[in-house]
């Protein structure tokens, strides 16, 4: 991710030929990676975006300078990135949102709470894509965000709400008033609320986001003891540094895991003293 903006920027093109090749390494350097950064911001992109593109353009100077292509390896500077959010929803409170919400919407929600998808390729799907049997979509390299096929498997609740839905055919989730209904749903189960301006319902709504239930599936699947190899291939999630900012804990979960590790310590300690030998003879 990244990559295709630096292309963009630099006048990249595969059709490129060794007579017009674009800019020669020995021109891109800390005033380029500003300029670039300058002209992403303009086009209204985020730091978190842009540092991709950067991160891209510092492995690509890193290379040159490794074969010797550039005297000296030029100073990247990353912008500042806003903190991770930390929104997700206990397994009780989604299910009383689920019930707040109509019929059509709950199979797409479902999805993205369990499975961790994101919301832009849930749309996507189609049914020849899903197998009930198995219990498995199979997402396309164009459907993904990263340009890469992966399986996903279902659960048992998910499965029996796409198993009631007909007919079975075109998109498999149907998200028609998804905004408003996200929004009421939320504000009526206390998990967000809504603007009211002047006695009117405004557009505006503050509260758990679509994108806090794929955040939720990672914590979910940690929780549940799920390997994170196995959790980052279910999402989506490339990079380790992209699913850590994902992978978020409560205060519970601290103190939970404390009151693990006091339980195995306790443990260790009454083992390590059924190991030792007993004692022969009297005590004097």
């Amino acid at each position: 991710m990244g990559l295709s903006q630096l292309d963009t920027f630099f006048g990249y093109k595969p059709e490129n030929s060794d007579t017009n090749p674009g800019p020669s390494v020995l021109d891109i350097g800390t005033d380029t990676a500003r300029a670039f950064v300058r002209q992403r911001q303009a086009e209204g992109v985020g730091n978190a975006v842009i540092n991709r593109s950067l991160a891209c353009l510092r492995r690509m100077l890193r290379i040159a300078f490794n074969e010797n292509k550039i005297p000296t390896m030029p100073k990247i500077n990353f912008l500042k990135e806003p903190l991770a959010r930390k929104g997700f929803v206990e397994l009780n409170s989604f299910e009383m949102l689920t019930k707040m919400l109509p019929t059509h919407l709950r199979g797409y929600v479902t999805f993205l709470y369990h499975c961790g998808g994101r919301s832009g390729e849930a749309k996507l799907i189609e049914w020849p894509q899903v197998d009930l049997r198995s219990r498995l979509i199979r997402l396309e390299d164009d459907q993904t965000k990263n340009s890469e096929a992966r399986t996903v498997p279902l659960p048992a609740v998910l499965v029996m709400l796409l198993t009631e839905i007909e007919p079975k055919t075109g998109r498999v989730f149907d998200t028609t008033n998804l905004r408003k209904e996200w929004a009421k749903a939320c504000a009526a189960c206390g998990l967000g609320r809504i603007i009211e301006v002047e006695g009117k319902y405004d557009a505006r709504y503050e509260g758990l986001t679509l994108h806090d239930l794929r955040r939720s599936a990672a914590r979910n699947l940690l929780q549940a003891g799920v390997p994170e190899t196995v959790i980052m291939k279910i999402g989506g999630w490339k990079t380790r540094s992209v699913f850590d900012r994902y992978a978020v804990t409560s205060t519970a979960d601290l103190t939970t895991a404390m009151q693990k590790w006091e339980t195995a310590s306790l443990r260790m300690g009454k083992d390590k003293v059924n190991s030792l030998p007993a004692l022969k003879g009297k005590r004097r």
